[in-house]
C-alpha cells in the first residue's frame, strides 16, 4: 500500500480550548476543508478545497506528536471526519498511547470510528439556528454517544438558540448519553445568559464552558 497523507492545514502545541480536557496541554492537527459555513465560523480560512495545506504523511504526524511528548492529541479541521484513512491515524496514534479527541460539527456519521477498537472521544457539535446549518445535523450519531468519553457541544448566539438546545436535550436524552456543554458564540451572547437559563430550566448536569484560548490569546489568533 502506498504511503497516506493527508491535507494538514497548521500543527501546534497549545491547550485545549473546550471539551472535557479544557486546559490540558494537547498536540492540535487542523485538516484543511469543511462542508459547512456557519456563521461564526473562526476558521474559515482553512475549510475550502484549496485553502493553504502542507501534505503529511501518516508517519510524519505520528513521529511529530511523539517528539512533543504530549499524551493529548485533538484532531480538528476544517472537519475531520472528511479526511480519507482517518482510521489508520487514529489507530497508530492510539498505539503510541496518545488519547486522541475528535472535533467534529455534527454532520457526519461518526458510528464506523465509535465501534473500532482504538476508539477516539468525539466532542460532537449541534449546531443551533443561528448558526444557519442546523438543517445539516445528523441526530443518529447520539446512539454511538460514550458517556465517559464524549460530548455534545451547544454554541449559542441567543435564546433562540438556548431554547433549541434544551429542546434537543430532552428529545435525545443527552445528559444520559454524553457530557453537555453550552457555550457562547464569542461576542454575540453574555455568559451570564446562558446561567441564568441553565437555572430556568434546571438543566443539571450540563457544563458551560468559554473557549480559553480567546481569553488567553487575541481570539483572531491562530496556532493556539
Amino acid at each position: 500500500m502506498s504511503e497516506i497523507f493527508y491535507p494538514v492545514a497548521e500543527k501546534f502545541i497549545s491547550i485545549n480550548g473546550e471539551g472535557r480536557k479544557a486546559g490540558e496541554l494537547a498536540v492540535f492537527i487542523r485538516f484543511r476543508k469543511c462542508n459547512l459555513h456557519c456563521s461564526y465560523c473562526d476558521t474559515l480560512w482553512a475549510n475550502q478545497d484549496n485553502s493553504p495545506a502542507e501534505w503529511l504523511s501518516l508517519e510524519e504526524l505520528v513521529n511529530f506528536a511523539g517528539k512533543a511528548n504530549i499524551k493529548n492529541i485533538t484532531l480538528t479541521g476544517g472537519e475531520p471526519l472528511l479526511q480519507k484513512h482517518l482510521d489508520q491515524l487514529i489507530t497508530a496514534l492510539m498505539k503510541k498511547n496518545h488519547e486522541i479527541e475528535i472535533e467534529t460539527n455534527g454532520s457526519i456519521a461518526i458510528g464506523r470510528l465509535a465501534c473500532q477498537a482504538f476508539r477516539p472521544a468525539f466532542t460532537l457539535d449541534y449546531k443551533l439556528p443561528s448558526s444557519g446549518m442546523e438543517s445539516a445535523m445528523l441526530t443518529e450519531n447520539y446512539q454511538y454517544l460514550d458517556k465517559n468519553l464524549d460530548v455534545v457541544k451547544f454554541v449559542a448566539g441567543n435564546r433562540q438558540d438556548l431554547e433549541k438546545a434544551y429542546q434537543i436535550i430532552q428529545t435525545y436524552n443527552l445528559l444520559h448519553k454524553s457530557t453537555v456543554y453550552f457555550s457562547p458564540v464569542f461576542g454575540k451572547i453574555e455568559p451570564v445568559e446562558i446561567v441564568d437559563f441553565l437555572k430556568e430550566k434546571n438543566l443539571n448536569q450540563v457544563r458551560v464552558q468559554l473557549q480559553l484560548h480567546k481569553f488567553i490569546w487575541n481570539p483572531e489568533q491562530g496556532g493556539v
